[in-house]
């Protein structure tokens, strides 16, 4: 094969390009993102309408219920789910892995501006939002103070720690929840309104006529130009508290006859705590391709230069962390990765007994597996359990080709030929049983690349880094492993073995005997090795419809407890 005639004859070629390989490999494992599962999320599109005022049943009725009406109708839904509370409506559509969700966020807007006039007028315009799994924070954060009250930990966390959370590298938004954000609380009294008779609708038109600021126009001159702004927008409660809200002849009506203005929060029904103590969390969402681990790291060290600037008996400290559980997980392959090399080197050199031919397949090992990330990366995928246990599984398979090629010219030299030309006959004899090997084993898996179900998807990267893998050992058994045999291994003649080399050459030869013995034996009773291998294929299917289905997402040990209260609501669902 020329590939490999080429390769022998010149050593340093075929020594550089496996080492671009191993250079572009590097370069896509610092660019990969780190994930603990591939992104197998289905498209899911939601749609939320604000009613204001109204009950969770009337927006059951007058919203959710019209709007499933014309999404229902829409091409490839998997689930709609729709949630209804007070004010406010949330569609949750999840579509088939083979739509485009581009195209069915669009199928979507269409349906819902198709309805919108059977809509009340008064909710606001829908939001029809493309859901990420990636936009779910990675990591919480807490903040609170024994000193301070929620609404002043709000403003600390809103104008001093969120914009430096958000400059982080890999960070793409960071949300406040548990927020408690500054309101003028009007409570009104129903025995004095009616004792004046006044609605609720009175106040509302007051605060709407009277609560404004407007254009007014300008004034202008030969020389200059100015506008002016009507500035009517009322900002402490005494302003409040002096609204006109009805006239009755020359009796003025104002909100403090009939209730009373105070400053306060915008919502009273939610509350958050940590470690017990009243707080504000601080949400951090990664942007979509960034590194889990190194998003987290650059928030830890972030909230560590913060400490020192917040003021006096506040607190800032990481509550959840999901990156600890991808980083130990990844971790624990990498161990496995790392011992299954070390087994696998060490096998070899217990067969072929000798350092020198033992470092011919071992150096294809790590160009192969580091060569696979360079793949993993222009695929666009990520380094996760799954990819990475596929490269544990081809540590075993990636020495095959360059140990076929080790023993075609070891077998050469053992008859007295050159190394040099025992490398050139042997290639002639094995390139194409390499690439038949290769190609056989890509046949294998890649069909597992070509699955639309959830967990074909699950499994789409293991199958291009178990082919990524045996194709780049092929290549390194087809150019550096002749290059190297040709240099490295040294003719026979007059070479005496130790006591070691003696002792492993006894055992081979004892079970090669005793290979040979059982096979005599299985040839004399065919009948009897053909009942033996039908049974044991019998129990082994009787043994697999005997399994049970397991979810893909297995349990694991993470700790976190968490606590949700809403307002009554009406939830729907339909698959």
């Amino acid at each position: 094969m020329i590939l490999s005639r080429v390769s022998i004859q010149r050593p340093v070629l075929a020594t550089m390009l496996n080492l671009v390989i191993v250079l572009f490999g590097v370069i896509g494992l610092s660019r990969l993102p780190v994930r603990e599962l591939p992104d197998i999320d289905p498209p899911i599109v939601s749609v939320t309408t604000v009613y204001p005022a109204a009950n969770a049943q009337v927006v059951e009725t007058e919203v959710s219920e019209r709007l499933e009406e014309v999404i229902n109708n829409i091409e490839g839904i998997k689930t709609l789910r729709s949630e209804s509370r007070e004010g406010v409506s949330i569609i949750t559509i999840e579509f088939d892995l083979s739509r485009e969700i581009d195209i069915a966020a669009q199928d979507v807007r269409d349906r819902v501006a198709r309805v919108r006039g059977n809509l009340p007028p008064d909710i606001r315009e829908p939001i029809i939002a493309k859901q990420d799994a990636d936009a779910q924070p990675v990591i919480w954060n807490a903040l609170n103070s024994d000193r301070y009250s929620p609404l002043e930990l709000t403003t600390l966390a809103e104008r001093q720690i969120k914009p430096r959370l958000q400059a982080v590298p890999g960070v793409s938004s960071v949300i406040i929840g548990g927020e408690k954000r500054f309101a003028m609380r009007l409570w009104l009294d129903s025995s004095k309104m009616a004792a004046r008779h006044v609605t609720v609708l009175d106040v509302q038109r007051a605060l709407r006529e009277q609560n404004i600021e407007l254009p007014s126009g300008r004034v202008e001159n030969l020389d200059r130009e100015m506008t002016i702004q009507t500035r009517g927008e009322m900002k402490t409660a005494e302003e409040f508290n002096n609204l006109v809200v009805r006239t009755e002849g020359t009796t003025l009506v104002r909100l403090r006859d009939i209730g009373l203005a105070e400053e306060g929060v915008e919502d009273y029904r939610t509350i958050a705590r940590a470690g017990g103590k009243p707080c504000v969390f601080l949400g951090v969402v990664k942007q979509a391709k960034a590194n889990t681990v190194n998003v987290a790291h650059g928030i830890r060290s972030e909230i560590a230069a913060l400490k020192p600037t917040l003021p006096q008996g506040c607190d800032l400290w990481v509550a959840y962390d999901a990156s600890i559980y991808v980083e130990k997980a990844i971790h624990e392959v990498w161990q496995t990765l790392a011992m299954a090399f070390f087994l696998v080197v060490l096998i070899i050199f217990v067969f072929l007994r000798n350092f020198r031919s033992t470092l011919i397949p071992s150096v294809a090992i790590p160009v192969s597996i580091i060569g696979t990330f360079a793949i993993l990366y222009a695929f666009g995928y990520s380094v996760n359990i799954l990819t990475m246990l596929a490269l544990v599984l081809t540590i075993g398979i990636v020495v095959d080709d360059a140990i076929v090629v080790l023993e075609a010219i070891y077998r050469h030299i053992e008859e007295g030929v050159p190394p040099m030309t025992a490398a050139f006959k042997a290639m002639e004899e094995i390139s194409f049983a390499v690439i038949a090997i290769t190609i056989s084993l890509v046949a294998v898996f890649a069909p597992l690349a070509f699955q639309k179900s959830t967990t074909g998807r699950l499994f789409i990267e293991f199958a291009v880094a178990v082919c990524g893998s045996v194709i780049i050992s092929a290549f390194v058994a087809l150019t550096l492993s002749p290059a190297m045999s040709a240099r490295i291994l040294k003719p026979l003649e007059g070479v005496k073995h130790g006591p070691v080399f003696n002792f492993f050459e006894r055992g081979f030869d004892w079970l090669a005997g005793s290979y040979s013995r059982g096979l005599r034996w299985s040839l004399r009773h065919r009948v009897l090795m053909l009942l033996v291998t039908v049974g044991t294929l019998v129990v082994m299917a009787l043994a697999y419809l005997g399994l049970e289905p397991a979810s893909s997402r297995t349990a694991s040990c993470r700790r976190r407890s968490e606590s949700l209260r809403r307002s009554p609501k009406w939830r729907r669902s339909a698959q």
